[in-house]
């Protein structure tokens, strides 16, 4: 089979707290909604600007780490993959779909005191200062054994 790639990578703003809850495994997971924005010219030159909304998805450590500092107004550049899930709608018996992001990377670019942020960066181990990749082994043994606190982030 030939190769193929799945990657979703997203700068943009947390339009509303995240919603946080443990799957029936008692695994976390917090699902959340992230704005993008384009801006172009139309037909007659005037600059229009287009919002796009997507939904997010995190687990595990990852989950918590949006739980403990990510609300709405967050400025967040987030990488993932584009996921599908279907089920059947138990009112009208229809199949419903619903596309989303599931984030395997994230950085926090809110300030302190800035709309809804809260710390930005305090992960190390993620590919850049500031962010936590949950595909690295490494960067979760890190962030198991230290514990970070607002008083540890310098800004």
């Amino acid at each position: 089979m030939a190769k193929s790639v799945n990657k979703v990578i997203l700068l943009g703003n947390v339009g509303k707290d995240p919603e946080f809850k443990a799957l029936p495994s008692g695994q976390p997971v917090v699902n959340f909604s992230l704005a993008t924005s384009d801006r172009y010219k139309d037909q007659q030159g005037n600059q229009q600007e287009r919002t796009e909304w997507h939904n997010l998805v995190a687990y595990a450590k990852l989950a918590e780490i949006v739980r403990d500092y990510v609300k709405k107004g967050s400025k967040l550049y987030v990488e993932g993959r584009l996921t599908t899930r279907s089920w059947d709608d138990r009112e009208t018996n229809k199949k419903v779909y619903r596309t989303e992001i599931v984030i395997s990377d994230l950085s926090l670019l809110s300030g302190r005191g800035e709309e809804g942020g809260s710390a930005s960066g305090g992960y190390s181990g993620g590919r850049s200062s500031g962010s936590y990749d949950q595909r690295s082994p490494a960067s979760d043994d890190f962030a198991q054994s230290t514990q970070i606190t607002d008083d540890d982030i310098p800004f």
